[in-house]
């Protein structure tokens, strides 16, 4: 997958996909947006529409209260 079908893609699907690299592959958001060259900003935005935010603790994407 590259930047732009990861941005057009559903964000739902997005979120999935994302938590699972991050538990999976990458020890980091940051380390994922370099391997994917793609901004945090834009990724950690659409996400935040449908209201969720990253947790560098837990690093997923979590439902913000």
């Amino acid at each position: 997958m590259d930047k732009e079908q990861l941005l057009k893609m559903d964000s739902f699907m997005l979120l999935s996909i994302i938590n699972m690299k991050l538990r999976d592959e990458f020890d980091s958001l940051n380390s994922l947006c370099e391997d994917y060259e793609i901004s945090s900003l834009e990724l950690e935005n659409k996400l935040s529409a449908i209201g969720y935010k990253y947790n560098k603790n837990a690093n997923q994407f979590k439902l913000m209260n």
